[in-house]
């Protein structure tokens, strides 16, 4: 799914869906989305490789928590001000993202922002509206202030097709 919002004069928003199996398998489609839309945003070369490892990690911690047979749900908000992804599972009552360990510290020092924790499919992005239990995490990478408002950086619309 694919949907773009705001005005000719700023960069637009896109929001782009992806959802896989939590086995390893699929987890490069989502590291190399990761990458191709932090490229096309004009990250530097050790920003999209930190948002790649960012997001690897993410998946793997929740695909090791998600309910068997259950898909992992990653979005991607592309914006004037940088890129989020939520990423999120469905897993068991009461189950929270584990926050301790060396892939945690990894997760939090490769990105601006994490936020983690249990929620429900009402309250994800791409949920089902459900009060069905997930876990999710959601990672912020912010453009530095000169891509904001540079041409083709905050100026330009964002096209996640060549």
């Amino acid at each position: 799914m694919v949907d773009t919002t705001g005005g000719a004069s700023a960069r637009r928003t896109a929001r782009l869906e992806l959802r896989g199996p939590t086995s390893r398998t699929p987890l490069p489609a989502v590291r190399a989305m990761t990458g191709d839309l932090a490229m096309r945003m004009d990250f530097d070369l050790d920003a999209v490789e930190d948002l790649r490892l960012a997001v690897d990690e993410a998946s793997a911690t929740l695909a090791a928590i998600a309910q068997p047979g259950t898909p992992l749900v990653t979005v991607f908000e592309a914006g004037p001000e940088g890129l989020e992804i939520p990423a999120w599972v469905s897993t068991a009552a009461g189950t929270d993202v584990p926050r301790d360990g060396f892939g945690w510290a990894v997760i939090a020092a490769l990105v601006d922002s994490v936020e983690a924790g249990p929620s429900t499919q009402a309250d994800v992005p791409a949920g089902d509206g459900s009060d069905g239990p997930v876990a999710s995490i959601t990672l912020t990478k912010e453009l530095p202030p000169a891509l904001r408002t540079a041409p083709g950086g905050g100026g330009a619309d964002l096209s996640v097709a060549r």
